[in-house]
């Protein structure tokens, strides 16, 4: 049976990135060594994350105004060391709460200095974004989650400030075009849209860092790290090289612009699904709806455990919603193929008619 992989991540790979990968964990580019074994430092590791870093500014666009920096633990990472080297204790940072991910950006940054939330959509569950609300200018920068995989929505528009933006793309980047130039800092886990677990990009302007009076344990300053290109310490060699080919692979079927493309089709199928049939009912606004991650739930409850067997049954993989909010989740990332969500939604027309 083909399984159709709607996991939130790990998610789904492209199938020449797997079978490249798992080529070189036997042999790496005719060294007699596997990707696994071969030094960090060496030019063979060196080459592959030289070719990674350029291939991040040059999907996104970006001049040399901004460092690219691959790390080692996952965005969630990021939520600590982001207020670390940005935010000194007397300084206030906005930020926009909505969801689990941006919740806990929060819970950390609060740690190092004063956090303002300017946005929340708590309210009606996280079912929205809020649009039209106010930043203070004073305020050292201004945190988003830009799609937010748990809840299922997504920012299509950013708001209108002056203040630095500072992004967790760990959902939606590489899925489509923007003006990447309006953030001033992006990162992003790997392990959805561009590679494997285990690495977090992150995109930083210069002239954002070296501002504060705090000291920043050596391993956590940003700035050291560009210093290093990214080889402070040894990185994780194999989701770098993951992370690459995976970038190549965007790069070749037509960037991000063939990425979107691709994305619109995929969910508005699914959307326009749900939409039709009255067993399923979508929550979120429709304007602030995910490309990526679509949220919903059975209009009767009691139908949400056998319409779940049916997936599991037919190969539909990842689709049981997160915990805190259950429901059915289909993630539609660049790797998926139109196919699998054609099947999805043809399973959801079948099941349907059986309950009518």
């Amino acid at each position: 049976m083909k399984k159709h992989n709607f996991n939130s991540g790990p998610s789904i790979l492209p199938q020449t990135v797997l079978q490249q990968a798992s080529e070189a964990i036997i042999e790496f580019n005719n060294t007699g060594l596997s990707i696994l074994e071969i030094g960090h430092r060496t030019p063979h590791f060196m080459t592959v994350m030289e070719e990674a870093r350029s291939l991040v500014k040059e999907l996104m666009q970006l001049d040399d105004s901004y460092d690219v920096i691959f790390l080692h633990g996952g965005a969630t990472t990021q939520f600590m060391q982001i207020p670390m080297n940005l935010l000194d204790s007397n300084e206030t940072a906005a930020y926009c709460d909505h969801g689990v991910w941006g919740s806990k950006a929060i819970k950390e940054a609060s740690l190092f200095g004063k956090v303002d939330v300017v946005a929340s959509s708590k309210d009606k569950s996280y079912t929205y974004i809020n649009k039209g609300f106010t930043v203070p200018n004073t305020s050292k920068y201004l945190h988003i989650t830009s799609n937010n995989t748990v809840e299922g929505t997504q920012w299509h528009s950013l708001p209108d400030t002056d203040v630095p933006i500072v992004a967790d793309m760990s959902s939606d980047i590489f899925s489509r075009e923007m003006d990447f130039s309006k953030f001033s800092l992006m990162y992003a886990g790997a392990q959805k849209n561009m590679g494997a677990a285990g690495v977090n990009v992150v995109l930083v302007k210069k002239d954002l860092l070296g501002t504060i009076k705090r000291p920043i344990p050596s391993i956590m300053d940003y700035q050291k790290h560009i210093e290093a290109n990214s080889l402070m310490n040894t990185p994780p060699v194999f989701a770098v090289y993951v992370a690459m080919l995976t970038l190549r692979w965007i790069k070749a079927e037509g960037g991000l612009a063939e990425m979107e493309r691709r994305s619109l089709e995929k969910c508005n199928l699914l959307y326009s699904t749900i939409d039709t049939l009255s067993t399923f009912d979508c929550r979120i606004n429709v304007e602030d709806r995910s490309r990526m991650n679509a949220v919903f739930f059975l209009s009767n409850p009691a139908h949400e455990a056998p319409f779940l067997e049916l997936c599991k049954q037919e190969g539909m993989v990842g689709v049981k919603g997160y915990r805190t909010v259950g429901g059915v989740r289909v993630s539609m990332y660049n790797a998926l193929a139109l196919e699998s969500v054609e099947a999805f939604t043809s399973l959801m027309q079948h099941f349907a008619t059986t309950i009518a």
